[in-house]
């Protein structure tokens, strides 16, 4: 890995083709909210796809949290809607058959047989992708459950969120003096906000 992607540095904007074959930056997709990020070796990978089926399972918790999920595979567009549906996800896959985050990051896992695919990662981004965890999933346990995946949204949204805590006297005192402004998600619309929380991304502001 880079030594510069650590805690609290920023994570790079990669802009990517999705499943659908639209490119998307990373920072569009996660616009204000936390984001939780898997780079992941191939449809082939049974670890892969035991880590994608418990965060199928997980999101709609991520939704309802307001956070994002996104997955970056280095497959071609075929292979990676076949692991998305495979495994029932709805959240963006971004293909990567040039390997570009691997060569990068410098994270391409030279054990295996050429072309090596990624060593697997999972990152958790506060807003404006600055890192707040990274998880190495090179072995399947050193990936997070969602269990610790929950803490770690708990942790940054916590962080990011002033209102995260109604019962504190100075939040009490903002909403009495009407500073409405200062509550999420008050600023934004209900259209915005279920259009974020439903994933369609085409319709994301």
């Amino acid at each position: 890995m880079r030594d510069d992607i650590k805690i609290g540095s920023t994570f790079p904007d990669y802009e990517l083709p999705d499943h659908t074959d639209t490119p998307r930056k990373l920072s569009f997709l996660q616009g204000g909210d936390p984001m939780v990020l898997t780079l992941n070796r191939s449809a082939f990978c049974p670890k892969d796809r035991q880590q994608l089926m418990g965060l199928a399972a997980f999101y709609p918790q991520i939704c309802v949290g307001y956070a994002r999920l996104v997955t970056i595979i280095a497959e071609n567009l075929i292979m990676t809607n076949d692991l998305r549906l495979g495994v029932g996800a709805f959240w963006p896959f971004l293909h990567d058959q040039k390997r570009i985050v691997a060569k990068d990051l410098d994270i391409a896992e030279y054990t295996a047989p050429a072309p090596h695919p990624m060593i697997p990662h999972t990152f958790v981004l506060e807003p404006g992708l600055k890192i707040h965890k990274i998880y190495n999933g090179y072995w399947y346990w050193g990936r997070p459950s969602t269990s610790e995946l929950h803490a770690d949204l708990r942790e940054v949204t916590r962080k990011i969120r002033w209102d995260f805590d109604l019962g504190n006297p100075e939040v009490r005192a903002a909403w009495q003096r009407g500073e409405k402004h200062r509550f999420s998600p008050y600023g934004k619309s209900f259209r915005q906000m279920f259009v974020r929380m439903a994933g369609v991304v085409d319709q994301f502001e």
